[in-house]
């Protein structure tokens, strides 16, 4: 199934209560819109989860629906509130309380991609943003929201995996001496949005390939994580970040030569993720 945006593929029978999300995957870069920024082709995929809808495209076939954004994470972002407007970018948004996200132009309609260049050479027209967040932002967030509720109604419970993948150089700082370079980073806002159990068991399904594995340190979770995670309503987000070094050349934006290889180990950590959701995995307990 797919609309303007995003893509979504169910899986052919719907046995896990575990969904897949790709918010930041996008790649439809109209013309109109490159025609309003300095950046080349290049630059301004910078932002871009490139290839992540791909690395986790196995989800159907455990059982899992994959839902994954068309427009592309420089043109709107999904994994903000609707109403992070930057007054910078976007003309007549009054400016309110301090948000750190929107101050640093990473708001709903960001206002810079890596390294902080600049997106547009000129503010947008507030008609225009909230143009954008009414195709493009609201129909995401209401097929997520409806994917979660079927699986809650279905399963008891819900599991999303938020995929997202980080800069190789972004961990740089936050290594502390004699530890090993983390692979992945999960989050889950330090327990606010997902019960340990779940994280531990996330976090073996990557570690039982060989990956190193960091929790929330420096990516905690973001919107998504904040606004859909609910475990004491047994509704479970964890949010994914995967070094792009391990399957991209990030200054080309190419997959690796070994990238076919690399979704395979992928796979079968999708596999080991989506057991989370079965009721073997995680027996109901009565209220």
């Amino acid at each position: 199934m797919s609309a303007d945006s995003y893509t979504l593929i169910s899986p052919l029978r719907c046995d896990t209560a575990v969904i897949f999300s790709s918010p930041h995957s996008g790649r439809d870069y109209g013309a109109a819109f490159l025609a309003q920024s300095p950046l080349d082709a290049m630059a301004i995929r910078s932002s871009e989860d490139a290839f992540v809808d791909q690395i986790f495209a196995a989800a159907p076939l455990h059982g899992a629906p994959l839902l994954a954004a068309c427009a592309p994470r420089a043109f709107i972002d999904l994994n903000r509130a609707c109403d992070e407007l930057d007054p910078a970018v976007i003309d007549g948004v009054a400016r309110t309380s301090h948000n750190p996200r929107v101050s640093s132009g990473l708001g709903v309609i960001p206002r810079v991609v890596a390294n902080g260049r600049q997106i547009y050479r000129q503010r947008l027209a507030l008609a225009e943003a909230q143009a954008r967040i009414a195709r493009y932002w609201h129909p995401y967030h209401t097929a997520l929201h409806g994917l979660i509720e079927a699986a809650h109604a279905a399963h008891g419970q819900a599991v999303l995996i938020d995929c997202h993948s980080m800069p190789h150089e972004a961990i740089e700082s936050h290594i502390r001496p004699g530890n090993p370079r983390p692979d992945v980073v999960l989050g889950d806002r330090f327990g606010a949005a997902a019960d340990r159990e779940v994280m531990d068991r996330v976090e073996a399904a990557f570690a039982g390939t060989g990956l190193t594995v960091a929790r929330n340190a420096p990516f905690a979770g973001a919107y998504i994580a904040q606004h859909y995670g609910r475990p004491s309503r047994r509704q479970h987000v964890v949010q994914i970040e995967i070094d792009r070094a391990l399957y991209m050349d990030e200054a080309r934006i190419t997959p690796r030569a070994d990238f076919a290889a690399f979704c395979a180990l992928m796979a079968g950590v999708v596999a080991e993720i989506a057991c989370i959701g079965r009721p073997e995995a995680m027996p109901l307990v009565a209220e």
